[in-house]
């Protein structure tokens, strides 16, 4: 009688731990944050920053885990997982923003910005601030401009110092009305393409070269299928850390300042991953065979999208435009 008293209190007190247990776990959070590059890139270490602090201001109550290599599918096919409910949240860059928010697409004029402390200026402003507001109408939450990065030139057939070398090289462009805009008026022949497609377009030869920052370059192996880099700086690109809706919305006040406050480190970690690609990835790539244009003739590219310009004027307004160019 005595064993089965003591066995029947064991047993209760296990159900009463599991019960007790249950509320806790139940608190317990988990999401995942999508993007293209791997872990090992800008991309990559923002996210993580962005989950450690999450992790560390939450005191673990939420979990955010990681899915590089484009696990959710491609930028736009995250944009729209968001609007769906069916993406938690992602870390996308600059290029395919206008297919949700059409202003953000001034941001990839070609030669808007003058250097990475201009952009920031921009971004980190009331202009940048004020776009980050516009994704809320698009079922999403806009947290912080982080970095992609300058965009370069790679190619597998020639130099490319000016326009004209751009003649007859087959370019892979972001899915961007105004890149390719631009890149048009370059003289390149362009075409849009999803970004976990271009490493085997490149190597099957459907496209000839493509554009994209160092660290991007180095990440995704790039030199292994190109040959010349030219360092154009023609874009700067940004990337921002959205969350979706349905998220959002389920967060409560305490956990949305995590988020936020997370976020700005999470950008200020990619920032600093992109700008050590920029600052020592060349040599790498020298160093994996790629041949390297120090130089463009800024003058002439700057001179050859002119002519586009009205046409951006009337997408996004001259003032903007001159907004942006006059920030200090």
């Amino acid at each position: 009688m005595t064993r089965m008293f003591i066995r029947a209190s064991l047993l209760t007190g296990v159900v009463l731990a599991l019960a007790l247990a249950a509320p806790a776990q139940a608190q317990q959070k988990s999401y995942k944050i999508g993007y293209i590059l791997s872990l090992d890139s800008q991309l990559g270490a923002g996210a993580k920053a962005f989950a450690d602090d999450v992790a560390k201001r939450s005191g673990g109550k939420i979990r955010i885990e990681q899915a590089p290599n484009a696990a959710l599918g491609g930028e736009v096919d995250m944009l729209k997982g968001m609007q769906q409910g069916t993406v938690d949240m992602a870390f996308i860059t600059g290029a395919p923003l206008p297919a949700i928010v059409p202003d953000v697409g001034v941001l990839n004029i070609p030669f808007l910005f003058r250097d990475t402390a201009h952009a920031y200026a921009v971004l980190d402003g009331p202009i940048g601030k004020g776009y980050l507001e516009k994704f809320k109408a698009k079922d999403m939450m806009a947290l912080a401009w982080g970095e992609n990065g300058f965009r370069h030139i790679t190619n597998s057939k020639r130099p490319v110092r000016t326009p004209d070398d751009l003649k007859g090289i087959r370019l892979r462009l972001p899915q961007s009305e105004v890149m390719l805009a631009g890149f048009k008026a370059f003289g390149a022949d362009v075409g849009p393409l999803p970004f976990p497609q271009v490493y085997g377009a490149l190597q099957s030869g459907q496209f000839d070269g493509q554009e994209n920052p160092i660290a991007t370059i180095l990440s995704s192996k790039f030199a292994q299928v190109q040959k010349y880099l030219t360092l154009s700086g023609h874009v700067y690109d940004p990337a921002v850390i959205l969350v979706s809706k349905n998220v959002w919305d389920g967060l409560s006040e305490a956990d949305k300042a995590i988020f936020l406050e997370a976020a700005k480190q999470g950008a200020t970690a990619s920032r600093a991953y992109a700008a050590e690609a920029q600052k020592n990835g060349v040599d790498l790539l020298k160093k994996q065979g790629m041949e390297v244009v120090e130089r463009i003739d800024r003058a002439k590219f700057t001179a050859a999208v002119q002519p586009v310009m009205p046409e951006y004027a009337k997408m996004f307004g001259a003032e903007v435009i001159a907004a942006i160019e006059n920030t200090k």
